[in-house]
């Protein structure tokens, strides 16, 4: 594909589990030529024993994820500005996910070990923010059906996606596209995906709101 002014972009793909993040930016990537960034998450050797023993093993998760997501975002900071980039994390979620697994002791310590990590990171052009009910993600999560994650919940779910959502209402770091994918799937979908893809070729600065056509 030509290139175009989307190209050198970053975009960031964000949202809770299960809604469709990695699949989206795998096709955002291919249709603007663009390198893929994307979550390590099964790299985590905690994160399995995070989803069973939660209370024991949230703060060891939460720094695994935070140290590997801080190191992608360093390298991402080296390389060739005028490839563009999609990622389907957005590097801020590290500390939403800290306000919802860590209790005050430890989320006291998680920030203070934040605030050593000074190094200004890339900031994306643009977020893709995908919002989807509860019940949908773990609809979701029980159709890819990994193992680590048989043992999420309707209640974690609906405190995540409230994080979510308290979070990005105050968002002003970046453009911020807000797109409801509760009755869209843009993978199975292309006439849903080609729509989307016009909505961030023509985004704009501030918060953007976008209700997929098929949505009911």
């Amino acid at each position: 594909m030509a290139a175009d002014r989307t190209t050198a972009r970053y975009l960031a793909v964000e949202g809770p589990i299960g809604v469709g993040k990695t699949a989206l930016a795998r096709r955002l990537a291919t249709e603007f030529g663009s390198r893929l960034l994307l979550e390590q998450v099964e790299e985590n050797s905690f994160l399995r024993k995070f989803y069973e023993d939660p209370a024991r093993h949230a703060f060891e998760a939460q720094i695994g994820f935070l140290f590997q997501r801080y190191r992608q975002q360093r390298e991402l900071a080296q390389a060739d500005p005028t490839v563009g980039t999609v990622a389907d994390y957005l590097f801020a979620k590290d500390r939403i996910f800290a306000s919802i697994t860590l209790n005050p002791e430890q989320l006291q310590l998680y920030q203070e070990v934040c605030a050593l990590l000074r190094e200004p990171l890339p900031q994306p052009d643009l977020v893709i923010y995908l919002e989807a009910r509860p019940e949908v993600l773990l609809r979701r999560l029980r159709k890819r059906d990994r193992e680590f994650e048989r043992g999420i919940t309707h209640e974690y779910l609906e405190r995540l996606t409230e994080a979510f959502r308290s979070y990005f209402h105050a968002y002003t770091e970046a453009p911020l596209l807000v797109v409801n994918c509760s009755d869209i799937d843009f993978v199975e979908h292309g006439s849903d995906l080609a729509d989307l893809i016009k909505e961030i070729r023509a985004s704009r600065l501030g918060v953007q709101h976008y209700i997929p056509l098929g949505s009911r």
